[in-house]
């Protein structure tokens, strides 16, 4: 079974708000966003300023140049799983490690032009990676099937590893992520765009059968 991970990614936190009330009522886990500016082109709320219900699995997506700089904030927010990209600053074996010590899960995002070989040395410790195929910080984009042989590769590498895809993700190409091997679908602008985000999600989860 696939999991359908609705995206949140917001400038101000009465927006972050909105979304994350928008998908509540149906979500049982969260890929909350957050850039710097830097990295990414536009600024998201601090994470200082994000939450998530309780009883809910939320993933942080870092796309910040230098994560290590916020690592303590985030462990503080004792999410299930923080991402960070291969393309940041930093030496991510120690964030990892960091990440660990306190139970949280460590992922590592791709970016489309980043290959697979740039992290085979750290694939004995991440947990979780994404293949990424949008429009960074930005809903919306549109899936590269190219990127599908990322997946393969990974797959072909490691068993353990969970892959989650993030751009793009629609009712019309779920399946054929999934039937590839991704694992997790992230999906923004399908979702918090629609005029019922409930019945978006259902119609991912319907097709993703």
């Amino acid at each position: 079974m696939v999991d359908i991970c609705p995206a949140i990614l917001a400038t101000y936190p009465e927006e972050y708000k909105r979304q994350v009330e928008r998908v509540t009522p149906f979500a049982t886990r969260l890929h909350i966003d957050i850039a710097d500016g830097v990295f990414a082109p536009n600024k998201t709320v601090a994470a200082s300023d994000i939450w998530w219900p309780g009883g809910m699995r939320a993933d942080i997506h870092v796309m910040h140049r230098r994560p290590i700089e916020i690592v303590d904030t985030l462990i503080a927010l004792s999410p299930q799983l923080v991402i960070v990209h291969a393309e940041a600053d930093g030496d991510f074996m120690t964030l990892a490690k960091q990440l660990h010590y306190h139970g949280i899960e460590a992922g590592i995002a791709l970016l489309p032009k980043t290959s697979v070989e740039l992290i085979k040395p750290a694939l004995d410790v991440v947990d979780h990676v994404l293949i990424f195929s949008g429009d960074l910080g930005h809903y919306g984009g549109e899936v590269d099937m190219g990127l599908l042989q990322k997946v393969v590769q990974l797959r072909k590498l490691s068993k353990r590893i969970e892959i989650s895809w993030d751009g793009g993700v629609t009712d019309q190409n779920i399946k054929a992520l999934i039937d590839q091997g991704v694992e997790v679908a992230v999906s923004g602008g399908f979702i918090q765009k629609a005029s019922n985000p409930a019945k978006a999600y259902n119609d991912l989860k319907k097709a993703a059968l």
